[in-house]
């Protein structure tokens, strides 16, 4: 199939990728372009994993206030060098993961940060309600642990859907943006205030 500049432009304009990888999608899709980008977020999640390795001790700390000035939040995101650090599309990112954090009021930057006491009292609630809703032993673990990764999806910032795009996840779009700026971008920390909650 003839795949022509147009349809490399069309490409390259939903998803930033470059124009001769773009171009390669295509020709691999078949000129569908639905399918080009699919892979090509496969390929951009693929270099986002080997990128992770890497150090990011640079990047940008950022606040958002919402209307009304009764949510606020701090948010650090590191990337690897000042350049990407300067990049608008990583300020972009940055300024929109603040937003959601302060919509979507997660409690941890990724599952690794949630406490082991946390955890392992949210697995004593679902296991207690498998067995009091009469499931078998077998599968009450099973049962406890599916929950808890629902859970995850709820409270945990990488987890949770984002809110302008709820088919993807923040860390989805994260890794995009790995893919495409091509430095490891770690979200660090971040702080919500509301106004009248109590400082833990």
């Amino acid at each position: 199939m003839n795949i022509d500049a147009g349809m490399v432009k069309k490409l390259r304009d939903a998803c930033g990728a470059g124009m001769m990888d773009c171009k390669m999608a295509l020709t691999e899709a078949q000129g569908d372009m639905e399918e080009a980008i699919k892979l090509l977020r496969k390929k951009g999640m693929a270099s986002a994993d080997k990128k992770a390795a890497r150090a990011a001790n640079e990047g940008m700390i950022d606040s958002y206030i919402h209307p009304g000035a009764k949510v606020g939040v701090l948010l650090e995101v590191n990337c690897e060098t000042d350049f990407v650090a300067r990049n608008p599309e990583f300020k972009a990112f940055v300024h929109d993961v603040a937003m959601h954090i302060a919509a979507a009021s997660p409690g941890w930057v990724s599952r690794e940060d949630v406490p082991e006491t946390v955890r392992a009292n949210e697995i004593e609630i679902y296991s207690e309600q498998a067995k009091q809703s009469g499931k078998p032993e077998a599968v009450i673990q099973k049962i406890a642990e599916g929950k808890l990764t629902k859970w995850y999806s709820e409270v945990v910032l990488l987890e949770q859907q984002f809110v302008k795009d709820p088919d993807k996840t923040i860390d989805d779009i994260r890794r995009e943006l790995v893919g495409k700026i091509g430095e490891n971008i770690e979200i660090k920390r971040f702080a919500r205030f509301r106004v009248g909650d109590e400082i833990a």
